[in-house]
């Protein structure tokens, strides 16, 4: 039996089908107009082609939720323009696009365990671990007294993702990252 939503469900990440696709809501947020009805105004990304639309729905409107299957699978290594996954279950190795990774892929390192979510038999897209931890190769050098200020500075990490960070980390450091956000966590453990 199918879920059905409406759009006073709607949340960032909620999968739905619309116009004989699956969409991902990136964003939305509810207007109520003066003498006419309520309107969700959404941003949602089509998940087979990629493509992002901002549209109007009425309020109440409903749609049939996608929930995913998830298989467990590890990042290897970039090969041209695809990333390799193995499958944990039979060791099958999956290349997919950065079209259906998106931001994603700014967060991949070797060996990363990661969750292939699946519709239909089809990979749509891939959950990340809530937080990563990646090497800093270029930031400007911190000087003393700087760690007092609440303020940051750029720095570059392994992958090509530049965050802000406090003023005390330097490169060669390794801090841990939140993937829902892009945003500094603390210095990693060592």
């Amino acid at each position: 039996m199918a879920q059905v939503v409406d759009t006073s469900d709607f949340y960032s990440g909620l999968k739905f089908k619309w116009q004989d696709s699956v969409w991902e809501v990136l964003d939305f947020q509810h207007h109520k107009m003066g003498r006419g009805g309520a309107t969700v105004k959404t941003k949602a990304k089509n998940l087979f082609t990629g493509s992002i639309v901002e549209t109007s729905f009425r309020s109440g409107e409903r749609f049939e939720r996608i929930v995913f299957d998830e298989k467990p699978a590890q990042y290897l290594y970039q090969e041209g323009d695809g990333y390799v996954f193995m499958d944990l279950d039979s060791y099958d190795q999956i290349s997919l696009s950065k079209a259906i990774l998106g931001d994603a892929v700014l967060f991949l390192k070797d060996n990363l365990d990661v969750n292939l979510e699946m519709y239909e038999g089809k990979v749509m897209t891939i959950e990340l671990p809530k937080s990563v931890e990646l090497k800093v190769v270029r930031t400007d050098p911190g000087f003393k007294g700087d760690t007092v200020s609440g303020s940051g500075k750029p720095a570059t990490l392994e992958t090509g993702l530049t965050i802000n960070v406090p003023m005390f980390i330097n490169e060669g450091e390794v801090v841990v990252v939140d993937t829902r956000t892009s945003q500094y966590i603390e210095r990693a453990k060592k």
